[in-house]
């Protein structure tokens, strides 16, 4: 009971990660500007100011937008789909649904992080990957390992 209730905690730790890595603005950050998957704070004369995405390809920032979000619902969904199992699923079963969502999240936020490596800012000299960047990274990590944990984790009786 207590090894569920733990990864329950880290599921719920890795949701909250993914969705401060997606909606936060410090993907790419200089001394006058922080940007996030959807928009830009440029600092001029010492106030901050939202402006969209500009010089970005277009359609690799929306497939890091895209894959970012899937992430986040892939991943809450497998922590719904990890509860409804525990109470359906008959003892000694795997809990092979939740670790498949897992992997899928996993796999999202992998290629998320990726084009943004690759393709965004691969020509940029001046500033540097921010929170939300090593956030989407740690996130991958977690939800790697929570996919290897669902896919061997067995029902016990008690």
């Amino acid at each position: 009971m207590l090894m569920l209730a733990g990864i329950v905690v880290v599921h719920i730790t890795t949701i909250i990660l993914l969705l401060v890595a997606t909606i936060d603005n410090a993907w790419w950050i200089t001394d006058s500007m922080s940007t996030d998957l959807w928009g830009s704070w440029e600092m001029e004369n010492s106030v901050w100011h939202y402006t969209n995405l500009k010089n970005y390809p277009e359609e690799y920032l929306q497939t890091v937008q895209a894959t970012s979000i899937l992430a986040c619902v892939f991943s809450i969904l497998a922590l719904f789909v990890f509860v409804a199992q525990l109470f359906t699923l008959p003892k000694g079963q795997r809990f092979t649904f939740t670790g498949i969502l897992q992997l899928i999240a996993c796999l999202c936020i992998m290629i998320a992080a990726s084009i943004y490596t690759a393709k965004l800012h691969d020509k940029d000299k001046v500033g540097g990957y921010g929170h939300c960047y090593v956030l989407a990274w740690i996130s991958f990590v977690l939800t790697f390992l929570l996919a290897i944990t669902y896919l061997v984790l067995r029902k016990k009786s008690e």
